[in-house]
């Protein structure tokens, strides 16, 4: 059921707001999951890809090769160039084969300060997300009084 009043959720427009998208809605479009070991790590499930993090290839006919780095976010096409994911074209030369973000997992995360300050929000509201409805003693103890 539609909830939100001021969101569509028509078809044909979405696909128009997706495809017409600007670049700054397009990173955040453009989300890979993280790996299991790093959703333990930060309690974080997905994070905006980036540029020089290490991604393992989980669908598709490039699926389970070796981890490679991302060499370039191509946010016009929704692709990202992985490393050593090539073709070779019809006169010899190698191109980057585009890979859309959410057709692979985040092994290692590129960190800086933005970087972290996203990851602590993240697990912040997760974290608050999870506490919410539950009683502890000490409120229990307050509304008893």
């Amino acid at each position: 059921m539609k909830r939100n009043p001021l969101c569509s959720s028509s078809r044909r427009k979405n696909r128009k707001r997706y495809f017409n998208a600007p670049s700054h809605v397009r990173r955040k479009l453009m989300s890979s999951p993280l790996s299991k070991e790093l959703r333990q790590k930060y309690n974080v499930r997905s994070m905006p890809i980036r540029k020089e993090d290490e991604v393992q290839v989980t669908r598709g006919h490039f699926k389970g090769q070796q981890v490679g780095k991302v060499v370039q976010v191509y946010r016009k096409k929704f692709v990202i160039h992985i490393e050593r994911i090539q073709r070779e074209k019809a006169n010899g030369a190698q191109v980057n084969v585009g890979i859309h973000p959410s057709k692979v997992v985040i092994v290692k995360l590129k960190l800086d300060n933005d970087r972290k300050k996203i990851l602590a929000r993240k697990a912040a509201s997760r974290q608050q997300a999870a506490d919410k409805g539950k009683h502890t003693e000490e409120s229990v103890a307050m509304a008893t009084e």
